[in-house]
């Protein structure tokens, strides 16, 4: 079996009154292509992910991705599922974002766009106008959230951002009024501090939408180990709480009866 495979997104439609080439498709409709194509494939760590060639190509416009087979049918697999389950919800959060962006191409410009393999067993499907593939509302729901690390960037010329960086999640990207931004009379860069934010939440599997985080309040936060006051936090322990308990009773108490 050939060690290379390709996935091709083509697109029909027109502009104006004129079919749809590649010699009136614009660059940005390209750019933002080369992005989805890439989330398709390659939804996570993007860092060590195998080389994905592109060319574009007639027949309204063909999309032509090639890359590592195991890729192409894996991606054929989750085309099947999305066909079958006629849902997104699922999916990882970058690949179902990537189905959104090529859904809201096509109501917006009335687009159809094809999605299949070079696989001889290829799935393909069909998002035009007509079609849902969106999220479910219920899936994601608003939720709190407290980031703490290290500001690497702050400000922006119309949608201002803060980017902290997380050990749990990298570096992640916080809407910011302008106004706050404005007010803050200390500088933020490279500073450890504590954010509180609102998002969106996967309500299955906890997944944070970090594209959806909106700003609330700073919070001052200094990471300290003190070995004083976690010896003097277990010496109360023993002789407040410990050195009043006996253990039998307590354990009963925890049992409640079940094994009388």
């Amino acid at each position: 079996m050939d060690k290379i495979g390709q996935i091709e997104i083509r697109v029909t439609g027109t502009v104006g009154n004129i079919e749809l080439t590649p010699d009136n498709y614009d660059i940005r409709e390209i750019i933002a292509m080369l992005e989805n194509a890439e989330n398709l494939l390659y939804p996570n760590d993007k860092k060590d992910r195998p080389t994905i060639s592109y060319s574009i190509e007639k027949g309204s416009v063909r999309h032509i991705f090639k890359t590592s087979i195991q890729y192409i049918i894996g991606f054929n697999a989750i085309i099947g599922q999305v066909l079958q389950m006629q849902s997104i919800d699922f999916l990882d959060l970058s690949t179902a974002k990537a189905f959104e962006n090529i859904q809201e191409m096509a109501v917006k410009r009335d687009y159809t766009f094809s999605i299949k393999t070079s696989l001889d067993y290829t799935n393909e499907i069909i998002v035009d106008r007509n079609s849902k593939f969106r999220r479910s509302e219920s899936v994601w729901g608003d939720a709190e959230f407290y980031f703490y690390g290290k500001v690497t960037n702050a400000g922006g010329k119309d949608k201002a951002n803060i980017h902290i960086y997380t050990d749990e999640l990298g570096t992640v990207r916080i809407q910011t009024p302008i106004s706050f931004l404005e007010k803050y009379n200390e500088n933020l860069l490279y500073k450890t501090l504590g954010i509180r934010a609102l998002g969106k939440q996967h309500s299955e599997t906890g997944e944070i939408d970090t594209t959806s985080l909106k700003f609330v309040e700073l919070i001052d936060y200094q990471r300290k180990y003190d070995e004083n006051y976690l010896s003097n936090l277990r010496e109360k322990a023993k002789k407040n709480w410990l050195g009043n308990i006996n253990a039998d009773n307590w354990l009963k108490e925890l049992r409640g009866g079940y094994d009388a």
